[in-house]
């Protein structure tokens, strides 16, 4: 694999992500809490991975010019500076709700989850959207 592979291999990590993400909502609101907790921290393990091969990927490529002068331009940068802001606020707060959650404080978990599970989807969700943009918008 090289450098170059990395965008893909990103957005695989922020689809799989997300997709866990949905399954772990539903075994939750479903009741199945060992089945909930298990799907997450994959879904957490999955956007770690994302998050060290996307730090890979700008290390040695630097920062990608979105290369279109059109309207999509504006469409790019309305979903990419939102997607920035989020991914870098939500991190503490995932880890507060896995650290309660760990230590069976479910009602702090449930009550900042709400909040922060969205935010979470929409981070993964956007990552794919502005992939396409980026690397396959032609």
């Amino acid at each position: 694999m090289s450098v170059s592979d990395l965008p893909t291999l990103n957005v695989l990590l922020n689809l799989t992500s997300a997709v866990l993400l949905v399954i772990g909502y539903i075994q939750i609101k479903k009741g199945n809490k060992g089945i909930h907790k298990k799907i997450m921290l994959t879904a957490l393990s999955t956007s770690i991975a994302f998050l060290c091969s996307y730090l890979v990927y700008h290390f040695q490529v630097g920062s990608v010019k979105y290369p279109h002068f059109d309207w999509t331009r504006t469409v790019y940068f309305m979903i990419l500076i939102p997607h920035i802001i989020l991914s870098a606020a939500m991190c503490p707060f995932i880890i507060y709700i896995v650290w309660h959650a760990q230590r069976g404080n479910f009602v702090k978990h449930k009550r900042i989850a709400k909040f922060v599970w969205p935010v979470w989807m929409f981070v993964s969700i956007s990552g794919i959207i502005i992939y396409l943009m980026l690397y396959k918008l032609r």
